[in-house]
């Protein structure tokens, strides 16, 4: 999957985010409302991601998405 999809539709994957990031919460999301960047962002500020890792993260979880 890439990330303009998951963007599209962001609300519902917000509870798919949740699962793999529990930390976050339901105003981070909000906040973030798509934007990959500032997704990362976040993982990088709540899990204490470098920005490299927080972008693997991500592109291992959107391969996990069918």
């Amino acid at each position: 999957m890439d990330w303009n999809r998951l963007e599209g539709n962001w609300k519902q994957f917000k509870g798919k985010i949740r699962e793999k990031w529990g930390d976050l919460t339901d105003d981070d999301l909000e906040k973030v409302e798509g934007h990959r960047e500032q997704f990362e962002g976040m993982l990088q500020t709540r899990y204490g991601y470098a920005k490299d890792k927080a972008k693997e993260e991500v592109d291992n979880w959107l391969n996990t998405l069918h």
